[in-house]
């Protein structure tokens, strides 16, 4: 354990500490060797038979959904954040690991709002690390969707004897192709609504799964249309008209955790160039001696560690039980800016190495250059931030 992660160790309980150590153990040793591994889709992401793979392993090995204990407890937010980022250390970590996108995000919805009943049949197999789920809210823009307004969401649904009926499209459907569950979220008269869906079904159909820049998320992000499906009224999550709150429970704990997660790719990434600087020698000495690459370098300690406290800030918020919008959306700007910036850097230091598979510092560029849209762009966030800071200007005029 370097010093560094002695100083964040102290303010993390034990049980997160021997946690993270386990995982980060198994991340290393066991995971990161598949880094290489062929078994990938057209689009280059692992195939569900090496995720499978994986999982078995860190189930033998004791850090499957190693934020969720053996009683169905969560970890708190500050340890979750310890735990998630050990996964992050290989693309492929959370993906062993069962914290990865989505399937973490909907787990802790589920933990929060399922009943019983929806527990026992759907995120049952999810904590268990032997289904895929996908999250069906976003929709396509170009027609007047709601792209990631869910405000203006388009889909609908209405009751049918004691069935609900479901129409419309969603777009960027994460892991929608091979998922075994999911959640869908539609309009009805009072308001938005979440359901819980055995999939495949005919009803949802995968129109085309584009290719996309990043390629960590087995199933792709899938454009899906859904005609006519009829979904029994006990699969509702929660209550009729209160999808939006339920969203709001998910989306910040969702968008911190990506946090968490790239953040422990970055910190990777960063390793890998800092070896690289080290070993390598132009113009009559090693990289590292150059300012121009140690300064690069100096600089990724600097926004690693500004990225890591800022998540820790974020989470000790959300374990007060506040929602912790705006927060979140802070903390969602300043990190995954700051870790693209470190992800460029790598490549940067690396040179022609950089851009080249040889190491996964360019697959880390792809994956945090897509994360800076993914869970909320930027841009959306900083007009959240603005909406606030007026009406709270408004409020202080009162």
């Amino acid at each position: 354990m370097s010093h560094h992660d002695t100083a964040a160790a102290q303010t993390v309980s034990d049980r997160a500490r021997a946690i993270g150590e386990r995982v980060e153990a198994f991340v290393r040793d066991v995971v990161a060797p598949h880094e290489s591994d062929p078994r990938r889709d057209h689009h280059g992401a692992p195939t569900d038979e090496l995720v499978a793979e994986l999982k078995d392993k860190a189930r033998a090995a004791g850090v499957l959904t190693p934020h969720i204990l053996p009683d169905g407890d969560h970890l708190t937010q500050v340890e979750t954040a310890h735990v998630l980022q050990k996964t992050g250390l290989s693309p492929l970590g959370p993906l062993a690991c069962n914290t990865a996108a989505p399937d973490e995000g909907n787990m802790y919805l589920l933990g929060k709002v399922g009943s019983p009943e929806l527990k026992e049949r759907f995120l049952k197999p999810l904590v268990e690390g032997r289904a895929r789920s996908a999250f069906f809210m976003t929709e396509p823009a170009e027609e007047g969707g709601a792209g990631s307004d869910p405000s203006m969401m388009k889909t609908s649904c209405r009751m049918d004897g004691n069935h609900w009926v479901v129409n419309g499209r969603k777009a960027f459907i994460t892991g929608a192709d091979g998922a075994r569950v999911g959640i869908v979220m539609a309009k009805a008269e009072e308001g938005a609504c979440m359901f819980l869906v055995d999939l495949p079904d005919p009803a949802i159909r995968i129109e085309h799964v584009p290719n996309t820049i990043d390629s960590s998320m087995p199933g792709g992000h899938a454009t899906v249309v859904i005609d006519n499906l009829r979904i029994p009224a006990d699969q509702m999550l929660g209550e009729a008209g209160e999808g939006f709150k339920y969203a709001q429970v998910r989306l910040s704990p969702a968008r911190l955790s990506h946090c968490m997660r790239w953040h422990g790719a970055c910190q990777r990434a960063h390793e890998i160039a800092a070896d690289y600087a080290n070993r390598r020698h132009a113009f009559g000495k090693p990289l590292i001696d150059h300012e121009g690459v140690g300064f690069m370098l100096a600089e990724n300690l600097i926004d690693l560690k500004q990225a890591e406290l800022m998540i820790r800030w974020c989470a000790e918020v959300l374990d007060t039980g506040d929602l912790g919008t705006a927060e979140s959306s802070m903390a969602k700007v300043a990190v995954s800016e700051a870790l693209m910036r470190i992800a460029d850097r790598c490549v940067q230091v690396m040179g022609g190495t950089g851009v080249t598979d040889k190491t996964i510092v360019e697959q880390v560029f792809r994956e945090v250059r897509a994360f800076r849209i993914y869970d909320g762009p930027t841009e959306v966030h900083k007009w959240s931030l603005a909406k606030k800071i007026k009406r709270d200007w408004k409020t202080a005029q009162a």
